[in-house]
């Protein structure tokens, strides 16, 4: 079993990954600004070009920081494409309701909109993995409880499907 500092150090790495997807979400709401100011015109070419490439950008750093952890040997491959597809869904969402919340209230307002969407479905994700924890610990306990009542000696390692359930990942 992880100590507490060892827990407490992954989940600072974890919103490292947070840090990444914020900023470079950031860089589409600066293409937006620049062209609701009147920085960029709203035709041509560079306004063309800045707009896919911004658009891209946050997409692209999520599979490069995915695809790096799993070259390192931070994440098997499995985990890692899960990892960062709910870190893309995550962010897609957020700038979709960030683009709407912009449309009708300005750049201004997405913002805080789009880092509410990502923290919801940040605090979803918390929530569903502790839920799926707790259920297959308290399985596990009504199964102790039980050999212990026929009389039966408790088993001294955890059954493979235990080991797998407290470190699944919920997409």
């Amino acid at each position: 079993m992880k100590t507490y500092e060892e827990i407490v150090q992954r989940y600072r790495k974890r919103q490292h990954d947070t840090v990444v997807d914020t900023l470079s979400a950031a860089v589409n709401w600066a293409d937006d600004l620049a062209v609701e100011s009147g920085l960029l015109e709203k035709t041509g070419l560079l306004t063309e070009v800045t707009t896919a490439v911004c658009g891209a950008v946050p997409f692209a750093a999520i599979a490069a920081s995915e695809g790096l952890k799993m070259l390192v040997g931070k994440k098997p491959g499995k985990t890692a494409v899960k990892d960062g597809v709910f870190r893309m869904a995550k962010t897609g969402a957020a700038l979709g309701v960030g683009t709407l919340v912009g449309g009708a209230a300005g750049v201004l307002a997405a913002i805080p909109a789009a880092m509410g969407v990502r923290a919801l479905m940040d605090r979803y994700k918390s929530r569903a993995l502790t839920d799926l924890r707790v259920r297959e610990r308290t399985s596990r306990l009504s199964e102790l409880n039980q050999q212990l009542r026929q009389g039966e000696e408790a088993p001294d390692a955890l059954p493979e499907r235990d080991a797998i359930a407290s470190t699944a990942t919920i997409v």
